[in-house]
């Protein structure tokens, strides 16, 4: 188990909204090295994209575990995920994450 509050110092990742539909929201996720997103809760199906290729740390409930993320390479995950991503790369890093609305 790990301590939801163990990054809490680091600065925060930006989010900014690019779009959102009464079906998708697409959000771009910018990290400065080092940043995070927070502790929290996906509450909807989502996909993500990488812009950059590198190296999240993902801390959950599970503990800690890296992720090789390849630019243009796409993942997806189902609604109910909780954690924190952390840039552990020397360098900014970047993805768009589109979030599916029930019923999408």
């Amino acid at each position: 188990m790990t301590d939801r509050d163990s990054h809490a110092g680091r600065p925060l990742a930006e989010g900014i909204r690019q779009l959102e539909t009464e079906r998708v929201v697409v959000t771009e996720w910018r990290f400065a090295p080092g940043a995070h997103t927070g502790w929290h809760r996906h509450g909807m199906d989502y996909v993500v994209v990488p812009l950059t290729t590198g190296r999240l740390l993902i801390s959950s409930e599970a503990g800690e575990q890296h992720a090789e993320l390849v630019a243009g390479r796409s993942y997806a995950r189902q609604t109910g995920v909780e954690h924190d991503v952390i840039n552990d790369n020397p360098f900014p890093f970047a993805f768009i994450e589109i979030e599916l609305k029930n019923g999408s």
